[in-house]
C-alpha cells in the first residue's frame, strides 16, 4: 500500500505469528507487557501530543497518520488486516518521521515504539492525557 512505513505488503502466505489464536480482548496473555516505562520528556510530550490529536479527530502531519498498521512483524496479538492504525510521534532531530510511533488498535489497546517497530510498550493512553 503507498505510503504505509512498512516493507511490502502482507500476505495470506507468511508464516502465522504465536499470538495468531488471539481474540480481540485489548489485553491478552501474548500482548507485549506494560511497562513502567520512564519515557523522556520528548517521549512523553509527543505521546501526549498524538493521542490529543487523535482524539480530537484533528490533522496530523505525514499522510500515513492513521494509516494500516498490519503487524508484519508478528509481535502485537494476531488481529484482521485493518484492525491496527499507525501515527507517528516525532523523534527530535530526525529529518524525516523517525522511528518512535502509537500503534493503536480499534479496542482501545495502544503500543508504543521507539525503534520503528522492534518492540512495543503497552501503554494506557490516560497517562498522558489531562
Amino acid at each position: 500500500m503507498p505510503g504505509l512505513d512498512e516493507d511490502g505488503p502482507g500476505s495470506p502466505g507468511e508464516p502465522a505469528s504465536t499470538a495468531e489464536s488471539q481474540s480481540a480482548s485489548p489485553e491478552t496473555q501474548n500482548d507485549p507487557p506494560r511497562i513502567s516505562q520512564e519515557f523522556d520528556e520528548s517521549e512523553a510530550s509527543g505521546i501526549a501530543e498524538v493521542l490529543s490529536a487523535i482524539e480530537a479527530g484533528d490533522p496530523l502531519p505525514y499522510d500515513e497518520d492513521g494509516q494500516t498498521f498490519q503487524n508484519r512483524e508478528g509481535l502485537l496479538p494476531s488481529q484482521p488486516i485493518g484492525y491496527y492504525s499507525e501515527y507517528t510521534v516525532e523523534t527530535p532531530g530526525s529529518p524525516d518521521r523517525g522511528a518512535r510511533r502509537l500503534v493503536v488498535g480499534n479496542g482501545g489497546e495502544t503500543y508504543y515504539t521507539s525503534d520503528h517497530y522492534s518492540s512495543f510498550t503497552l501503554i494506557d493512553p490516560d497517562d498522558f492525557t489531562s
